[in-house]
């Protein structure tokens, strides 16, 4: 063979131009990362540090102002709270207090009525015995005693039938005096269901239209005194002294007297031996 021979070529083929360029790109990402962390490397180890050791401070502070955030909410919740159980208190209480004057109107209203009913059965029952005493110079009354006996459960009382020659004022007062019979003695009561001495002859006497003073001091010298053997029907009863008496009874007649006595007989009728008077005045 001679030396001029041609030889085959055993040269590898090229590389399309596409693959040349995708191994540049490649070249040139390693190349510029390895400048990056060159660039990064120890000149700048020192600020890497500084932040590594603020890191911690940040988080602290981020800490208390998650707890003082924690702890407003907590204040406001518990302010929001409170509002609350002040004006379910409020509430309540307006409630409760409008109930009780609900029922306080209502108990007024009830004792209001049963004054008023109770007075006008009164002043009813005093017309009409006024009104019979009026009318005839000579009437029989018929009342219980109340000199009335208990035994074991059962209560007796016995009827007391009596003549009274009272007519006009007197009568009126006397029939007045004797509808309330059976009334409990209170002190300082006028009626209409209670009586002490005085309360009870003051207002026989209105019923004619005669003012008299409240206490029995006063009415042992409202009038002209006189003797206890010439009493007559509507004679005012006193015991004590004028001026100074402790106790007064209306003398209806009959050697009877009516008066609100004490708290154990109450308004009674009896007979002037079983408590002897002082003495008497006349008013009419």
């Amino acid at each position: 063979m001679s030396h001029t021979a041609q030889i085959t070529s055993h040269r590898k083929p090229r590389r399309s131009s596409s693959k040349t360029a995708l191994r540049a790109g490649v070249a040139g990402g390693v190349l510029s990362s390895i400048a990056v962390a060159g660039a990064a490397g120890p000149a700048h180890a020192e600020p890497v540090t500084e932040k590594t050791i603020e890191m911690p401070t940040l988080t602290a502070g981020l800490a208390d102002s998650v707890a003082q955030s924690a702890a407003a909410t907590q204040q406001v919740a518990s302010v929001l709270q409170l509002h609350a159980q002040e004006d379910a208190a409020a509430k309540k209480a307006a409630e409760t207090a409008k109930t009780a004057k609900a029922k306080a109107e209502a108990i007024r209203k009830a004792e209001a009525e049963k004054k008023r009913q109770a007075a006008a059965e009164k002043a009813a029952k005093a017309k009409a015995a006024a009104e019979a005493a009026a009318s005839a110079e000579k009437t029989t009354y018929s009342a219980p005693s109340t000199s009335a006996k208990s035994t074991g459960s059962t209560a007796t009382a016995k009827t007391a039938s009596y003549t009274s020659t009272a007519s006009g004022s007197a009568g009126a007062l006397i029939a007045f005096a004797r509808a309330q019979i059976g009334d409990a003695y209170v002190m300082g009561s006028t009626g209409p269901n209670a009586w002490d001495c005085s309360g009870l002859v003051q207002a026989a006497y209105k019923q004619i239209g005669v003012d008299l003073p409240r206490v029995s001091q006063d009415q042992s010298t409202a009038g002209t005194q006189v003797s206890l053997s010439n009493l007559q029907p509507g004679d005012i009863l006193y015991w004590g002294s004028a001026g100074s008496a402790y106790h007064t009874a209306i003398y209806v007649g009959g050697g009877e007297f009516v008066g609100a006595q004490n708290p154990g007989t109450g308004v009674v009728e009896k007979s002037l031996d079983w408590d002897p008077p002082t003495g008497a005045v006349r008013v009419l």
